[in-house]
Parts: structure tokens; C-alpha cells; sequence
């Protein structure tokens, strides 16, 4: 477990995927992270990559060759080196192998850099290609926060907050994880969504396109919430498991198969081409309070 600390925040992350499983804020010892409750869902954080969501039959083509490969990829259950390494900050990296070449066939560096500064925990993925070929990939974040976060509240009395008014379709998901091809009027010239359990009964909310690039969960009976902001970010997914006292907010650059995907990778939407020796970087944070 590496740890990051400031005067207000102490943060643990796991070598294994990479992920976040504490944000700690020292004077008031409140927890802001989800407790990875296996009953309800065992993660806390994961990082998804090189695919966002599910592919339709667990599978695509490539270059002629068909690969299985899971929901969110392979990057949250592999086990990253810690490549840099300061109080404040520390930066993971995951690079191609033999198992990762069965189920993806490219060559990459892939690496996750967080920072803590003052109440603000920031996430930067970084990747890059290191093969001959153009290489295809997504990346998003999966963070799960406790809600409620004040003892005496309850899930009911906390709501999303967008920074922007939304006029905003959901994209349905189909019972195998798909996204349905029309999106279902949901956010209608508000920037508050009230957080209720029912809301994520039939899976999570999938956003393309919001206008805003930062969301809160906030309530009016604690001063305590969190902000987590995502530029360049095109997709977001919002969900939470079954009756959980969690919500996750995901910023995703890439999204789940559509239910009439094609199969073939370089058509699939949400992927990011990468030219050899090219660059990719997208950075999301939260700021609690």
C-alpha cells in the first residue's frame, strides 16, 4: 500500500490496479471512500483500461483476429510498479506482456500519476505506444464514494450537483451491458439530480457529452461533500450497486459497446488511435470538503 499525506489528507492506494482505497481527511478522520463491501460491490476505485464498459459477446476484431477481453480490461486486476515516488505523489506504471498481448495486441505504457494538494487528490493517466502500429484504446475512472458521508444523514438527504444546467439524455443499458441506440429524456434544464437507491436499479447512468466539467455530491444538513472534475472527458457513467451507501462518478474517455456494435476495434466508439511513440494524458480530480 503506498500512501500520500498532506496537512489535510492522508490517501492510500493499492499496487494492485493501481487504486485508490482510502481518501482520509486527518483533522475530522472522515472517510470519503467507499469501504469495498463484497456484498454489495468489493472494489473501491478500479481503473478501466484499454476498454471502458463491456464489448458486445466479451469479444472484437482486430487486424483479422478475434480477442476475448472482460468488462473495463485487464488494468484493475494487474499489478503496477511504482515508478516515481514523493510524499505527495507517486506514479504507477503497467507495461505490455505476455498475458496482456493474448487479450490485446498492442504495446504500451500505460501509467497512472496521482498528486495530493491541499484537499485535492488529482489522477492523470498517461498513456503511450510503444509499438510499430497504431494502437486503439479507452481509459476511465471508477471511483466509488460513500454516501452518506455524515453520521446522522442519510443517502436520501445527498444530491449530484452539476456545475452547468443539463438537458441531458441517458443512454440505457441492455441487459448484457450494452448501450441501447437512443438515448431517454432524463435531466431536463437542471443541475441537480436528488440521489435516491432506486435510481441505479436497472445499472448505471451513461452520459455523452454533458456540458459540465465538474459534479459535487453535496447535501443541505453537513457542510461535508466532495467535488471531482473532469476536462476532457466526453463520457460519464454515475452508478451505484444495488441499496449500497455508495455512488460512483466515472469519467470516461470511452464507453461500452453499443447493442449493434460491429466488433471491429478501430470502429468501436470511444476509442482513442494512438500513432507509435504518440502520447495520451487526461487528468480528474476530487476535491473533498
Amino acid at each position: 500500500m503506498i500512501r500520500l499525506s498532506n496537512e489535510k489528507l492522508t490517501v492510500s492506494i493499492a499496487e494492485k490496479g493501481a487504486e485508490i482505497q482510502s481518501i482520509l481527511r486527518n483533522d475530522t478522520n472522515l472517510e470519503y471512500m467507499w469501504s469495498g463491501n463484497p456484498d454489495f460491490w468489493g472494489k473501491k476505485s478500479p481503473v478501466l483500461f484499454p476498454i471502458v464498459g463491456g464489448l458486445l459477446g466479451n469479444k472484437y476484431t482486430y487486424n483479422g483476429n478475434e480477442y476475448t477481453l472482460g468488462r473495463h480490461g485487464f488494468a484493475r486486476d494487474m499489478n503496477f510498479v511504482v515508478t516515481e515516488q514523493g510524499p505527495d505523489s507517486v506514479l504507477f506504471s503497467l507495461i505490455d506482456n505476455e498475458d496482456t498481448l493474448k487479450v490485446y495486441p498492442f504495446h504500451f505504457i500505460f501509467s497512472i500519476r496521482y498528486v495530493l494538494e491541499e484537499n485535492t487528490l488529482s489522477v492523470t493517466y498517461h498513456v503511450k505506444n510503444t509499438g510499430d502500429d497504431s494502437m486503439y484504446f479507452s481509459v476511465g475512472a471508477h471511483p466509488a464514494f460513500r454516501v452518506p458521508l455524515a453520521e446522522g444523514s442519510s443517502f436520501t438527504d445527498y444530491y449530484l450537483e452539476f456545475n452547468q444546467p443539463e438537458n441531458a439524455g441517458k443512454w440505457p443499458l441492455s441487459a448484457g451491458g450494452q448501450i441501447e441506440t437512443t438515448p431517454v429524456p432524463f435531466l431536463q434544464n437542471t443541475n441537480k439530480l436528488p440521489l435516491h437507491k432506486p435510481l441505479f436499479y436497472e445499472d448505471a447512468l451513461v452520459f455523452k457529452n454533458l456540458a459540465s466539467n465538474k459534479i459535487s455530491i453535496k447535501s443541505d444538513l453537513t457542510i461535508y461533500g466532495l467535488t471531482v472534475q473532469f476536462d476532457g472527458f466526453p463520457y460519464m457513467g454515475i452508478w451505484s450497486a444495488k441499496d449500497a451507501d455508495f455512488v460512483c462518478i466515472e469519467p470516461w474517455c470511452g464507453i461500452a459497446d453499443a447493442v449493434n456494435a460491429n466488433g471491429q476495434l478501430s470502429d468501436k466508439e470511444g476509442m482513442n488511435a494512438l500513432h507509435p511513440g504518440q502520447l495520451f494524458d487526461r487528468t480528474w480530480s476530487v476535491t473533498v470538503y
